[in-house]
């Protein structure tokens, strides 16, 4: 999974087991006289009933998909803010990243644990790009050609969305809205999948000041 969704680019020990087999070996004698008359063989057993096919093993539970924090560092905690640092493809990125501590789908429990949305606040010098916001889904991508939208301190921001990423639809608002969000207590992402089902994620913005400020230190 890429590190964090990114306007301008979208990519998107099995241990080994010995086995031995055991042969059986057993020592036949021969008599020194000549061998008497062979004494009837006993009447064939009847045949035994076949073994049952063994049952076939449970299936495993699906893993969870690796989260976008796999290969990055944390810089520090901060609320239910996280900072990161990373250098993916030898580019240094620094990202504030949050989970939502609701989510609500309708219909609804569409969504499950392997399912996980990601709020972002990215940083990357190489691009120029600074304190870019955006939202990443997992195990599954918004309606094609719908719009998302986040809420904050009563205003709401139109996002556009691409497969499984949406990015705040007039950049130039970004500055506004990272500031209104330093400010408030939550923000609220509404969507629509691409089965149609209308998702309502809310964040907590406790913490979210102390890792802006901190993923600015680290990628300047």
């Amino acid at each position: 999974m890429r590190l964090t969704p990114n306007r301008r680019a979208w990519p998107h020990f099995a241990a080994a087991v010995a086995l031995m087999a055991l042969l059986p070996t057993g020592a036949f004698a021969q008599a020194a006289n000549p061998p008497a008359a062979a004494a009837p063989k006993p009447a064939p057993s009847p045949a035994a009933a076949p073994k049952p096919a063994p049952s076939p093993p449970a299936a495993a539970a699906p893993k969870p998909p690796a989260g976008p924090t796999a290969q990055a560092t944390l810089l520090g905690q901060y609320g239910d803010w996280g900072a990161y640092t990373a250098t993916p493809g030898g580019q240094k990125v620094c990202f504030a990243l949050a989970k939502p501590t609701s989510s609500v789908d309708n219909p609804p429990n569409r969504r499950t644990a392997a399912n996980p949305v990601y709020l972002f606040v990215s940083t990357r010098p190489a691009e120029k790009v600074n304190n870019e916001i955006s939202v990443l889904v997992t195990g599954y991508v918004f309606k094609p050609n719908s719009e998302a939208s986040v809420a904050v301190g009563g205003a709401n921001y139109p996002m556009y969305t691409q497969n499984d990423g949406a990015w705040v639809k007039n950049a130039a608002e970004e500055a506004k809205l990272i500031d209104t969000m330093r400010k408030s207590p939550e923000a609220v992402i509404k969507a629509t999948s691409s089965r149609g089902t209308q998702t309502t994620d809310t964040f907590s913005l406790r913490g979210l000041a102390q890792a802006v400020d901190r993923v600015g230190q680290e990628c300047k």
